[in-house]
């Protein structure tokens, strides 16, 4: 095989990080790098790396995973993981390319053929969810996900919860399923409060109820509810994921495959998740070569469950000039939601998708790094977001 030749890194609308590995041969692979609101510091960390990958053998995988994390001394961490996610996805993008094989043949073949998915609606703030509701439903989907909540102080009146529980009842009322994502913005007084408020109600799961910084929190909780217990975009290793399969505090996890070590390290953690019952969503809410690559592990995890996917989503359309998910993507019909809400395993080398390299240039020049969002509740103190 080969070695690499080039590896170059793309900031585009609106808000993603590609990467691209070139081998002596000009065949080429992509992979995502994305780590939303800290483009900068992933971009410094590919600079490191990329002496480092210039001349290996682009086939060796495991190999130069292996030697970023052995050889690095400093390992993990969201920022050092992302940049490893870019570099992987990238490679296996390229050695299912230069084998002719999609990726998941690579990894040990399908074990489904389609892939259910699920989209956003309601924004950071939720709001006007019926239309948007019924708008997934007309798109072919049958579940969703939105924020449980606005930001709410560490505790609030209960009063403050009431919105989300009516938002449940009025999506299941359409007759979708639908995640609710707390997306850490709850401590430990009021996700108590809400996970009973919602529990009559049955939603698919609850995101990130706590920070997993908080794992005796978490434990607790999880020993309150019936309702599924799903976080891990904020988890980046097998290491860091071990605890809270051991507790058995976690129904669902949910790697970013652009931030917890790409391809590689997401299908050792969903297989590692299998041996404790524990199934796998991974967190998508990026671009298409972290989807694409996401649907090859959910194509060969047994105990895949449902995959999140960003067309639409309140991220893209804030951004402007109509950027969406299929943007970069020269055959969108790839990523086609079927009957029942379902994606088909892509038959293309590699990914299975082809980018646009000329719109991601394009667009590279001028994209600016994207920033997270601020809270701050009406004394001014900061709020999660």
């Amino acid at each position: 095989m080969p070695a690499i030749k080039t590896v170059e890194y793309f900031r585009v609308k609106p808000r993603w990080l590609m990467v691209k590995i070139t081998d002596e041969n000009g065949e080429f692979g992509w992979g995502e790098a994305t780590l939303e609101g800290h483009d900068l510091a992933v971009e410094g960390c590919l600079e490191e790396m990329i002496p480092r990958l210039v001349g290996r053998e682009a086939n060796e995988i495991e190999n130069i995973w292996q030697t970023f994390w052995r050889h690095g001394f400093y390992r993990g961490g969201p920022v050092f993981m992302s940049a490893l996610s870019g570099v992987d996805i990238a490679l296996w993008d390229l050695k299912g390319k230069n084998l002719k094989v999609p990726i998941y043949e690579l990894l040990g073949g399908k074990v489904r053929n389609e892939v259910q998915v699920y989209c956003w609606i309601g924004g950071d703030r939720p709001a006007d969810v019926k239309n948007a509701a019924k708008a997934r439903l007309a798109q072919g989907l049958k579940c969703v996900k939105m924020n449980a909540t606005e930001d709410l102080n560490w505790v609030d009146s209960p009063s403050a919860l009431d919105a989300t529980v009516e938002r449940l009842k009025i999506v299941k009322s359409l007759g979708l399923d639908a995640g609710l994502d707390f997306h850490g913005r709850l401590h430990k007084a009021m996700a108590k409060q809400l996970a009973a408020a919602l529990e009559p109600h049955r939603p698919l799961f609850i995101e990130e109820p706590l920070l997993n910084e908080h794992p005796e929190a978490i434990k607790q909780l999880a020993g309150m509810t019936t309702i599924p217990i799903a976080f891990g975009e904020r988890l980046y290793t097998r290491w860091d994921i071990k605890r809270f399969l051991e507790d058995a505090s976690v129904d669902i996890l949910q790697p970013d495959i652009a931030h917890a070590g790409g391809i590689s390290e997401t299908k050792r953690i969903a297989t590692m998740a299998e041996a404790y019952d524990v199934a796998i969503a991974p967190h998508c809410p990026l671009g298409p070569v972290a989807f694409a690559a996401s649907v090859h592990i959910a194509l060969t995890t047994p105990n895949f469950a449902i995959l999140e996917m960003s067309l639409g989503m309140h991220y893209n359309t804030e951004a402007g000039d109509d950027i969406d998910l299929l943007t970069y993507m020269k055959d969108p019909k790839v990523f086609d939601i079927g009957k029942g809400g379902y994606v088909k395993a892509p038959t293309g080398y590699g990914l299975g998708i082809e980018i646009d390299e000329e719109l991601v240039r394009k667009i590279s020049k001028d994209t600016k790094p994207w920033q997270c969002k601020v809270f701050h509740g009406p004394d001014g103190s900061i709020r999660e977001w």
